[in-house]
């Protein structure tokens, strides 16, 4: 009876989201071909690399096919301590990674679209070099991927907007 009563739970469900015209971003009509249409243009520096692999795994750009879009950024890192300790050392950071970009027309070179995106991150900072150099690293992507996310959401978004060709 119960597991009747969900099925029954999950269709009403399903058909009161159809009834109110909800379409998922991705559902609209340009916006998969258009971000898979985007080539990313690497920025100078460790953090510019790392948000272009997040970026190329985001939009899922298909190498050897014509881009419509290049997506041109730079990056601007900053690092605040956070946690100090007894003896006045840090031992907690903040990392914020700054992104301007523009999405450019690949045929023209126009400006089409354009944003700004940051992500802070926060990681410890160990007494052992190496195991500091890592932390720093692992926050390095962790920001990395967390822009590359704001970005293909707003590119999808402005993508859904448009008028399909």
């Amino acid at each position: 009876m119960k597991r009747f009563l969900l099925i029954g739970a999950l269709a009403l469900s399903s058909l009161g989201m159809s009834a109110c015209g909800f379409t998922p971003l991705y559902a609209r009509p340009g916006v998969e071909g258009g971000l898979s249409g985007i080539e990313t243009i690497a920025a100078e520096g460790r953090g510019g690399y790392l948000l272009r692999e997040q970026l190329d795994d985001a939009l899922a750009h298909r190498q050897g096919t014509p881009a419509a879009y290049k997506l041109a950024f730079g990056v601007n890192e900053t690092r605040f301590a956070r946690g100090v300790r007894l003896d006045n050392v840090a031992n907690r950071y903040e990392l914020r990674m700054s992104v301007t970009w523009r999405l450019l027309d690949a045929k023209t070179g126009a400006e089409v679209h354009k944003g700004y995106t940051e992500a802070s991150v926060t990681y410890d900072s160990a007494d052992q070099p190496y195991a500091a150099i890592a932390a720093q690293q692992d926050g390095q992507e962790r920001a990395a991927a967390e822009v590359a996310r704001k970005i293909q959401l707003d590119l999808a978004t402005w993508l859904a907007g448009k008028k399909p060709a």
